[in-house]
């Protein structure tokens, strides 16, 4: 028995020894191109394992209920500094977790570009926002501006949507116990389908949206393209997508929509006749991609957090009452002859803005964004070397109990006052990058929360389910749930 204990504890140690090393020949190998100077200025924290790097604690952490742990860690082993180095999505990458850190990113263009994983990038497109450079950025914000979220575009969007939610909660009324999150997501896929491409027939949007629902699935995965991984599926799902987006515009080339009425144009007709300063069009790809970009929008992030709002409203009778007597107001102000919402009273929902901002804090679709330093930059005494990656974790400044109290509590109320400090609100991003699709999610929103406090009840099933948190957080039941007209 002492033989067998004492093989027992030298493999133990042989396990612990190898660890150490393999930790060690990871971190050599990643730093040992800076130097020794720039080595010892490199912030705290850990390049975690060879190849995979620090990836499996963080899968691990947002597979478990705890997402937060993971940043946790950092925190417990190495202090409170607010910037770390690790290894993430396999290239080395400095974590900054403070208001104050991702304020300076963010507003920082000259010395941070964008610098997502290899997956997002293939699976948004090179030529969409996040791919491309500063100055091809600022050129694509100006001719997308008008055609997605200025005013004219939202207001002949807005009564499309409007009679949309309206049927489809009273058709979601009748049929018993649904997947709320899956009908939600089915709503505003056939939304911005109806924004993208008007014509686009019922059976086209349903294949799509399932096709667009594999390549999200990637988007935060770890590149691998092999059968059975999720970016292998989503590479696949980005061409299927890629060809009927792209033979909607041939058709559009060859029969020609120039002198359609301004009311039965869609936002893919915006974007063909689109020209900049210099008589300059889109390319195709271009406009591909950036189709591509704002289904994520106006369509993921957009279905995701309705349902959670929805959720906290059933949750907190006393925000629901607040709410409906905001919304009874709006409704009992509408001229008599008027059908539907107007922007005007979209901006009046003050009350029900806050709801949408603290789900959106709480929530946090959105939980790290991702940048390149084009050169060395020192923040709070410590070095982001030239060409590593830099993860912004939005999700640790909106749960941060020093920047809001009791992070982890529902309460509109907080935002009641002045507005958020620079940096402590990111939900869609900031600075010159800040998320172009934000006006027309907020909207979307707007009307299905409307239309649902004045008028109906939503019962879960199985309000207790655990939450998954990839890709984006849900309830692992998709909120089965039974919509009640009241």
């Amino acid at each position: 028995m002492a033989v067998w204990g004492f093989v027992a504890a030298a493999a133990a140690a042989a396990v612990v020894v190898f660890a150490a090393l393999a930790r060690w020949v990871q971190e050599w190998v990643q730093e040992w191109g800076l130097g020794r100077k720039r080595r010892s200025r490199l912030p705290p924290g850990s390049m975690g394992w060879p190849f995979i790097g620090n990836m499996w604690p963080f899968l691990r952490a947002f597979k478990s209920n705890d997402p937060d742990s993971f940043v946790n860690s950092f925190i417990k082993r190495f202090g409170r500094t607010g910037i770390y180095k690790s290894f993430m999505f396999g290239s080395p990458t400095i974590i900054i977790i403070t208001p104050e850190g991702c304020k300076q990113v963010l507003m920082d263009d000259e010395h941070f570009v964008t610098g997502w994983p290899k997956a997002t990038m293939e699976l948004i497109g090179k030529k969409s926002f996040i791919g491309i450079s500063q100055d091809e950025h600022k050129r694509l914000r100006r001719l997308t501006a008008a055609p997605i979220n200025g005013h004219e575009a939202l207001n002949s969007y807005l009564q499309f949507i409007d009679s949309t939610v309206e049927s489809t909660l009273e058709k979601w009324a009748t049929m018993g116990d649904i997947e709320f999150l899956t009908e939600l997501r089915r709503l505003t896929f056939r939304i911005i389908m109806k924004i993208f491409l008007s014509k686009a027939n019922d059976n086209v949007v349903e294949s799509l949206e399932k096709v667009y629902s594999d390549l999200n699935h990637g988007m935060r995965a770890m590149a691998i393209n092999l059968p059975g991984f999720s970016y292998h599926r989503a590479l696949k799902a980005r061409k299927k997508l890629v060809e009927v987006l792209q033979t909607v515009l041939d058709e559009r080339r060859v029969t020609g929509r120039r002198d359609a009425p301004e009311a039965e144009k869609d936002m893919m007709d915006g974007l063909m006749e689109a020209k900049d300063e210099k008589g300059r069009k889109l390319t195709d790809e271009e406009i591909i991609d950036i189709l591509v970009m704002y289904l994520n929008a106006g369509h993921e992030s957009s279905g995701h957090i309705t349902m959670w709002a929805t959720v906290f409203l059933q949750e907190h009778p006393e925000v629901f009452e607040k709410a409906q007597a905001e919304q009874e107001e709006i409704r009992r102000s509408k001229p008599p002859m008027q059908k539907g919402l107007t922007l005007k009273e979209i901006r009046k929902m003050e009350y029900l803005s806050k709801i949408i901002d603290e789900t959106l804090r709480v929530v946090n679709i959105s939980f790290v964004a991702f940048r390149k330093a084009t050169c060395d930059v020192f923040m709070n005494g410590y070095i982001i070397p030239k060409g590593w990656r830099v993860q912004l974790w939005y999700r640790s400044v909106h749960m941060d109990p020093d920047v809001y109290v009791d992070p982890k509590k529902f309460n509109p109320s907080r935002w009641d006052g002045s507005p958020p400090k620079a940096g402590t609100f990111l939900p869609f991003g900031g600075g010159s990058r800040l998320c172009p699709g934000n006006d027309l999610a907020k909207l979307e929103i707007s009307v299905f929360l409307h239309h649902f406090i004045l008028g109906y009840k939503l019962t879960r099933l199985n309000p207790q389910c655990p939450v998954k948190y990839l890709p984006h957080p849900r309830p692992s039941d998709n909120c089965m749930a039974r919509i009640t007209k009241v």
